[in-house]
């Protein structure tokens, strides 16, 4: 590979998109590089953990078609390194790449492009829809802190995308939690319901931008692939049943109320400093006109807080895991929000008031 008199960025920005999925520890040594290609007028870098696979491209003028792979980590930390207007001169001889930029010059360990291994592009297409990507964005980031990590029952290591007619459904559940999002969409799709890993979730959410820019979904027979910019990644789903989230969301409450978001988060904050760290139980206290949330721990320490509320109907005393409480309210960008409860063994509801796309769910604890 050779590239002449190019800028720092062209090489660092698609490096960045891709390093994310590279592992600091793996059985092939190979996993630890990327994959870098010349070809058609472009740099394309790709990087992989056999689970997911994302390619980041950047133009250049006219260069031969050539491929060689190198450790991501150490190409990335020089190219940071290196002041922001560097120009590269990047030769590859052998099993090294000579990196050259101004007086500095590094040597790297290369290995054969020809042995990265690659996630084969799955060809039976079963669906596709495009979307801006703040919607998408915003949709992932709006249930992702729901899903478990490393649940023995690994379908709830990740999170449920359902198109379903004029919708894209996203819900993720920890079994003691569950997140549920909405998002209208152009056209109408027969249902589909795909499981996407907990790390392409995270990934996503760092490369998808605030941006009206479209980013095209595919659904394939056992993979998705997001194309957006100039990324694309490309992952296995998970193959398992998720279970029926329509049965955990409940109807019927009858205690309703509704509050500031930005006021019960920071009295649920303030709460949380005194609650038991290994519990971390709450309170939530309802009687007419006032909501108390209270916290105590093993020190006989307390914290109360009490807010104003529109409440009419009967009293409350309720318990939960705060930090399932602050969890939801730090990833509303919403300015009040509606609490829906049963008796003190039931699910409590979290809503937007007026709007029916957003929906949580949160068990009860016993304090």
């Amino acid at each position: 590979m050779q590239l002449k008199q190019t800028a720092r960025d062209a090489l660092l920005k698609p490096l960045q998109a891709v390093a994310g999925i590279v592992e600091r520890r793996h059985t092939l040594p190979i996993l630890a590089n990327v994959l870098l290609e010349q070809k058609d007028g472009r740099l394309y870098v790709t990087a992989t953990d056999l689970e997911m696979q994302i390619t980041a491209h950047s133009e250049l003028a006219g260069r031969e078609a050539q491929a060689v792979t190198v450790a991501a980590r150490k190409l990335q930390d020089l190219l940071r390194a290196l002041p922001d207007d560097s120009m590269l001169n990047v030769d590859t001889a052998g099993s090294r790449m000579t990196v050259r930029a101004g007086r500095s010059r590094f040597n790297l360990q290369t290995l054969p492009a020809a042995d990265y291994p690659r996630i084969g592009q799955g060809q039976d297409q079963v669906q596709a829809l495009a979307l801006p990507q703040k919607d998408l964005r915003g949709l992932l980031k709006s249930v992702e802190f729901a899903m478990a990590q490393q649940d023995i029952r690994y379908y709830l290591n990740g999170m449920l995308l359902v198109i379903d007619k004029g919708t894209l459904q996203a819900v993720a559940t920890d079994g003691h939690r569950l997140s549920w999002a909405s998002l209208a969409i152009q056209g109408s799709y027969e249902r589909q319901e795909v499981i996407l890993p907990r790390k392409t979730v995270l990934e996503l959410g760092k490369l998808l931008a605030d941006v009206g820019d479209p980013v095209t979904l595919d659904i394939l027979a056992n993979q998705v692939r997001f194309r957006f910019a100039n990324v694309e990644l490309t992952s296995k789903v998970v193959d398992g049943k998720f279970p029926d989230f329509n049965r955990v969301i409940p109807t019927g409450h009858a205690k309703h109320i509704e509050l500031p978001r930005t006021e019960l988060l920071a009295a649920l904050q303030r709460a949380a400093i005194l609650s038991n760290e290994k519990f971390r139980g709450v309170r939530l206290v309802l009687a007419p006109d006032q909501l108390k949330i209270i916290c105590t721990n093993s020190e006989q320490e307390e914290a109360e807080e009490e807010l104003e509320i529109g409440y009419k109907g009967d009293p409350l005393d309720i318990g939960f895991n705060i930090n399932y409480l602050l969890d939801v309210l730090q990833n509303m960008a919403v300015e009040r929000v509606g609490l829906a409860f049963g008796d003190a063994n039931s699910s409590a509801l979290v809503t937007v008031p007026g709007r029916d796309d957003y929906k949580y769910v949160v068990m009860p604890m016993r304090i």
